[in-house]
């Protein structure tokens, strides 16, 4: 039954791009996220699913796409730039090339489909229905662990999503990081949303899914999710009147709710005080450490699953207390192979300081540019455009989150945070366009008004 669902669903979606070539794009974003293929039994795994959906997606925007409003930006340019030196460290400087060469399997997908994809953003109804199928597709995965959290399931590595997996956005870590980082896309769609205009089903849908995101990182215990949580906190401050009381009363209720919180989870968030006290967290110092001396030996970068190829030497402090009395036990233990669990050094290592520049370059430049619009539309108030501002200032704030999260987990090339930053390139160039639209009608109209007749 799940297998006629799915299949049914994605045939109409490609069924309905016939007629509207967008509708692929959208699909294989839907397929990018939730991979019903991982939850079909036979009819969806035994054909290449994605790689259809992809090149109808190119093919209906050559083929019936109107291409005159499209634009190639500086970061497109960029990521076309990191998607080569990543092809170059993985056939050329990889120190495990069959390993290297799985992951290149999908990262260059990740970044293709993030170049070809704001060519196609060219109305405000194309980038709201990106912003929805982003939202409703992560949700559908989020609906699920919340609801399971709230049921009292869950726990570090137990929260299943839909299918008994491990990777990509069915890992806890990344979830957990995704979930907070959609946050403020489901509050802009709330009250910007034309797909579903704004009215008390749509938000309190709204505020439920936020809810459920914010049940996430409980669900998982993901530190990276509690660490988002208050990078999302202060963010919401910066443009809150009462923000003071607003910060009390979100202190007030994070206190009320630790007693509410499982016993597992406060004693997991515990650690991030002393990362020692954890042997997660002391791993992942030691291979930081060991990721700073690697690169000093290979700057360029030792391609896809370097990390492979380290061995580390942890050391794990556990303090005991007895009555009036702490002891203190240090247990040094090696481990090796471990991943980077850093998007930072993960790209520090496996690409080496070029690809750590140019990654730093597409993510940094998506904040300052969503700034640059935010401020420039939020002083003007002409009728239509009082979207803008807020769509901006949503997409930074997702992007600021996804970057301090990632701080914590290996999500550089994590498909979904390359949509977002598709929708930011997107953003600009459709207001660029529209700017150089309204700047040329004036001179038009009044070179039509020399041209007629005195009277």
């Amino acid at each position: 039954m799940r297998d006629l669902f799915f299949t049914g669903f994605l045939g109409l979606l490609i069924m309905y791009g016939l007629k509207r070539p967008f509708l692929f794009v959208l699909t294989y974003a839907y397929i990018d996220i939730i991979a019903p293929q991982r939850m079909s039994y036979y009819l969806l795994n035994s054909v290449p699913i994605s790689l259809i959906v992809f090149v109808l997606a190119f093919l209906g925007y050559w083929i019936a796409d109107d291409k005159r409003d499209s634009r190639f930006s500086a970061r497109q340019a960029m990521m076309t730039l990191l998607l080569l030196y990543c092809a170059y460290t993985t056939f050329s400087l990889a120190d495990f090339p069959a390993e290297a060469s799985e992951k290149w399997d999908w990262v260059w997908k990740a970044l293709v489909f993030a170049i070809f994809l704001p060519l196609t953003l060219r109305t405000k109804l194309r980038l709201e229905a990106l912003a929805l199928f982003l939202v409703l597709s992560v949700g559908t995965l989020i609906i699920t662990g919340g609801i399971k959290t709230a049921a009292g399931g869950g726990g570090y590595g137990v929260l299943q999503l839909l299918v008994e997996d491990n990777s990509g956005l069915y890992e806890g870590s990344i979830i957990s990081c995704v979930a907070i980082t959609i946050i403020p896309l489901v509050l802009w769609l709330s009250k910007h949303g034309t797909v579903f205009p704004p009215d008390w089903r749509v938000k309190a849908f709204a505020y439920a899914l936020i809810f459920a995101c914010l049940l996430i990182p409980i669900g998982t215990q993901a530190r990276t999710g509690l660490v988002c949580i208050a990078a999302l906190a202060v963010l919401m401050l910066r443009f809150n009147r009462y923000r003071f009381v607003y910060a009390g009363l979100a202190v007030a209720a994070g206190i009320m709710a630790v007693p509410l919180l499982p016993q597992s989870y406060t004693d997991r968030m515990a650690t991030i005080q002393d990362h020692r006290s954890d042997e997660s967290a002391s791993t992942r110092v030691a291979v930081w450490m060991w990721t700073l001396d690697y690169v000093k030996d290979r700057p360029l970068g030792g391609g896809f699953e370097a990390y492979r190829g380290n061995s580390l030497k942890v050391e794990r402090v556990e303090t005991n207390q007895t009555g009036a009395r702490t002891s203190i036990e240090v247990e040094e233990y090696v481990d090796s192979s471990r991943a980077y669990h850093s998007s930072y050094f993960e790209m520090l290592g496996e690409q080496g300081f070029p690809g750590l520049i140019l990654w730093l370059g597409i993510m940094g430049g998506g904040i300052v540019r969503m700034e640059m619009v935010r401020r420039r539309y939020a002083k003007q108030h002409k009728p239509g455009e009082e979207w803008v501002a807020p769509f901006a200032l949503a997409l930074q704030n997702g992007q600021i989150i996804y970057m301090v999260g990632s701080l914590f987990v290996g999500i550089a090339f994590q498909p979904f945070i390359y949509m977002l930053v598709a929708m930011q390139i997107g953003l600009d160039t459709y207001l660029d366009r529209r700017r150089k639209e309204a700047a040329f009608r004036p001179i038009l109209q009044r070179s039509r008004k020399l041209a007629q007749p005195a009277e």
